[in-house]
This record gives C-alpha cells, sequence and structure tokens, in this order.
C-alpha cells in the first residue's frame, strides 16, 4: 500500500511523538511502552486512531524498544516476537478502520543508544552489528503482519 502512495507523488505524513502521547495517557516513568500493547491496547488503538484522525497518512507500531536489548531492561527480552507482532495487529486494525489508505509501518529503535547507569551497561556498546543483533528474528515478519514498511528512527 505504502508504495502505491509514494508513487501518487504527494508528501505523506507520518505520525509522531507516539512516547511523549504515552505518557499523557498514563505510560510510567521506566514503564514499558511495548508492554502496553498487551496491558492498555485500548490506548494504543485510541492514539493510532488520533494520527490517523489528524491526517496521518502513515502509522508507526508501537514497538520502538521491542527488541532483545531494550526488553532486557524490563525482563522481557523472550517477549520480543509476540509484542511486536501485537503492535502490529493494533496498527493495522486501526489502519483498517480508517475508510481510507494509510501506510503501516514497524518502528524500530537503535538499540545502541546507552542511557546512563545501570541501564546502559546493560544494553552495552553503539553499532550496526549490536542493532541486528537485537532485532534478529523479526526480518520477514513485516509482511506476514501486513506492515508496508521497517522504520529505523536514527
Amino acid at each position: 500500500m505504502l508504495d502505491k502512495m509514494l508513487a501518487a507523488g504527494r508528501p505523506l505524513l507520518a505520525d509522531g511523538a507516539t512516547g511523549t502521547n504515552l505518557f499523557a495517557m498514563g505510560l510510567s516513568s521506566g514503564e514499558s511502552p511495548e508492554l502496553w500493547n498487551e496491558a492498555h491496547p485500548d490506548r494504543v488503538a485510541a492514539l493510532h486512531r488520533d494520527f490517523i484522525d489528524a491526517g496521518a497518512d502513515i502509522i508507526l507500531t508501537n514497538s520502538f524498544g521491542a527488541n532483545r536489548r531494550r526488553l532486557m531492561l524490563h525482563s522481557l527480552q523472550d517477549r520480543v516476537r509476540e509484542l511486536n507482532r501485537r503492535a502490529a495487529e493494533i496498527a493495522r486494525e486501526e489502519a483498517d478502520k480508517a475508510g481510507r489508505p494509510v501506510g503501516r509501518s514497524r518502528r524500530l529503535g537503535r538499540a545502541d543508544r546507552r542511557p546512563p547507569g545501570a541501564a546502559g551497561a546493560a544494553l552495552g556498546g553503539r553499532g550496526r552489528r549490536r542493532f541486528r543483533r537485537a532485532n534478529r528474528g523479526l526480518e520477514g515478519r513485516r509482511r506476514r503482519r501486513r506492515l508496508d514498511r521497517d522504520h529505523v528512527r536514527a
């Protein structure tokens, strides 16, 4: 779908500030936003709807930190696939209800950013290899989840 939208030649608007909006909806500091895909799917869906209603042509899944290295901070590293799957399902459901073409993209955060202190030590250093290792097992799943692209935030 996104290829057709791009071929039309008009600018496309993507959503943004998902984390900021989730904090406004009640996400606590230190809490995993990706866990909200299960604990509060209604709030994640409402945020996608709000972006679509505001005119977003592309919505990004709530999966910025849904990789092994980031989820390790919350002892959720064994739930990478299921949290990514749930994020994709929520985005797909809301895009399908939009009544107009809305592209869906999987949001991948960089696993090589190090927060200070113990969290930074758990994540390790910088590098493309660490990003690939952190996101291992997610390749090829984008199509099955009916997502158009991967979006890596630098």
